[in-house]
């Protein structure tokens, strides 16, 4: 169901078109970093991520960013199949979003991040949900989920409404920076002798 829209329509629109802007004169360095702008018909932007370094460069992500109410609500991020527009649910969801722990005092580089790819150091997932079969979520300050979520009742947008990290181009980077760029090559396993196809992930290219 759509959000409702309670401030002037107009207010939203024009950061919605002025946003759009700033995208558009980078579409095409974005577009080669596999983020792909699919339709932005006010007040939603559809945006796909493949992965251009990989071959066959597999889709990975599809989200819809909605501008309704923005900016008195945060903007809203849901993660959608690319072709049909439905929300993916959590199990169906391919793409990692990690970030990674700070480096603990005295430890190397090259032991810290041996130890995050050999699993010896937990990381922090971006994407959360509630349920295999529900929709995940970008567990992030400034965006509508993060907000909506009674977990985070003490943490207002309003706190963030100012920080210029909440605009359109600021999601998709991280979406991007924490998803996609890590990502480096296929990774094939077999679970219950049925073989299956994932993606590795190079760790030194995980935001803090």
């Amino acid at each position: 169901m759509p959000e409702p829209q309670t401030v002037d329509p107009e207010v939203s629109r024009a950061k919605f078109a002025r946003e759009l802007a700033d995208y558009r004169a980078l579409e095409e360095t974005y577009r080669k970093r596999g983020q792909i702008l699919l339709d932005a018909t006010f007040p939603q932007v559809c945006v796909m991520f493949a992965v251009p370094k990989l071959r066959p460069s597999p889709i990975l992500a599809c989200v819809v960013v909605d501008f309704t109410d923005y900016d008195v609500q945060p903007l809203s991020v849901r993660f959608v199949d690319p072709f049909t527009r439905e929300p993916v649910k959590a199990k169906d969801m391919p793409l990692p979003m990690l970030r990674r722990p700070p480096v603990p005092s005295g430890m190397p580089m090259e032991i810290y991040l041996q130890h995050l790819q050999q699993g010896q150091m937990p990381v922090n997932l971006l994407l959360q949900n509630h349920g295999p079969e529900e929709p995940p979520f970008l567990c992030l300050p400034r965006v509508r989920e993060y907000h909506e979520n009674p977990a985070h009742t003490g943490d207002s947008w309003f706190l963030h409404r100012r920080s210029g990290e909440s605009s359109l181009a600021f999601i998709l980077d991280t979406i991007w920076s924490h998803g996609i760029n890590p990502i480096e090559h296929y990774q094939f396993v077999v679970q219950a002798q049925m073989p299956m196809i994932g993606v590795g992930v190079n760790f030194e290219r995980v935001p803090e």
